[in-house]
């Protein structure tokens, strides 16, 4: 187990695609008073449920600080492992570590810098300094060679890779003063070619309305395979999503992608908007160390904020009308996949989703 001066790129790794095999998945358990509401509990409750549903289908590890040891170890499922290890946030897939292989089924991990979604100019809570060694934490329980960037921001909600060369980001989100501000496109390109091990990447302007990640992309696109992917879309011209999903789906009509396809795209209707409740709101603990949760405020929804466990596909639910329809997209896109859906209002409460709330570790069989 080493840290390595060299790149992915030039080592032969690249990152796999989210639909290739998994060895197994990570999560964070939520606790934190001033985010999720009423201590946390409700949360727990459903990222519970996440868990069973997935260890179904492949290895559940959930990750808790020491002083909710107890109490997860109490409500998850015998089946999932729990261990301690600390953190400031529950949303994985952004602190931990971007999993890459080889042609020779090797694995290794690249542990990005992380400030809380933007540092001390545009983050969403502080500190953050527990959720920057998460990834370091995990690829020295995995024994995985990896690789540090201690001078680049990225979050793995950021970005989508097809596992063939091609990766979606959007410039809101990896442009942002937050993030590398004195880094400029084209450095922010090649860096991502060389730790991922990607050969084109296509940049969308910015994410869905009102996303706290500023600009993730995994509630706006998803692959499905190597040239074809599911776009976030509504046809209601007074949805300020309307204009955002447009300008994207013309972008990914006009550019190829790195083996000179052009992308296939299927459109995944969006929910009507969710707004937090008085209710809700006032069962979140004030901090000024955390942006504030208020009624009124409209949270960022979208079905593509998802998992695909092996052989399964996990799907938010928002009692909406578009709920079942969302379904049978799933279903047809994936028919091979059981498609199952989860009332998940109390993670995007908190401004993630399922997927942000899960990473998985790529099978190397």
């Amino acid at each position: 187990m080493a840290v390595l001066a060299s790149t992915p790129k030039s080592d032969g790794f690249f990152m796999p695609a989210e639909t290739d095999w998994h060895a197994g998945c990570w999560i964070l358990w939520p606790e934190r008073p001033d985010n999720w509401r009423l201590g946390a509990k409700p949360a727990q409750r459903v990222v519970a449920q996440i868990a069973q549903i997935i260890s179904q289908f492949e290895p559940v590890t959930v990750c808790v600080n020491g002083d909710q040891y107890e109490n997860a170890r109490h409500t998850l499922a015998p089946n999932i492992r729990v261990i301690e290890l600390s953190s400031n946030e529950a949303f994985i897939r952004d602190t931990g570590p971007s999993f890459i292989i080889n042609g020779n089924k090797e694995m290794r991990g690249i542990d990005w810098t992380f400030n809380g979604y933007g540092g001390l100019a545009e983050g969403l809570y502080f500190p953050w300094d527990k959720d920057n060694l998460i990834a370091q934490k995990i690829c020295q329980l995995l024994y995985l060679d990896n690789y540090q960037l201690r001078e680049f921001v990225l979050e793995g909600c950021s970005f989508c890779v097809d596992g063939n060369g091609t990766m979606v980001v959007t410039e809101e989100c990896l442009l942002s003063e937050g993030r590398n501000p004195k880094i400029s496109q084209s450095a922010v390109e090649t860096t991502l070619t060389e730790y991922l091990g990607v050969e084109k990447v296509i940049w969308l302007k910015r994410g869905l309305y009102m996303d706290e990640g500023k600009g993730h992309i995994d509630n706006l696109f998803s692959f499905i395979h190597p040239g074809e992917a599911m776009l976030s879309w509504t046809d209601d011209q007074s949805n300020p999503q309307y204009e955002i999903v447009r300008e994207a789906l013309d972008i990914l009509q006009h550019t190829p992608d790195a083996k000179n396809r052009t992308i296939r795209t299927h459109k995944m209707p969006l929910p009507d908007p969710l707004i937090i409740t008085k209710e809700e709101a006032e069962g979140i603990n004030y901090s000024m160390h955390t942006v504030p949760r208020c009624a009124g405020d409209r949270m960022t929804a979208s079905y593509l904020n998802c998992y695909l466990p092996n052989g399964a596909l996990i799907y938010p639910q928002f009692n909406d009308k578009n709920d079942k329809y969302a379904h049978e997209v799933f279903s047809a896109i994936f028919p091979h996949r059981k498609i199952i859906g989860i009332y998940a209002r109390e993670i995007f409460l908190n401004g993630g989703g399922i997927h942000s709330m899960v990473l998985q570790q790529p099978s190397l069989r």
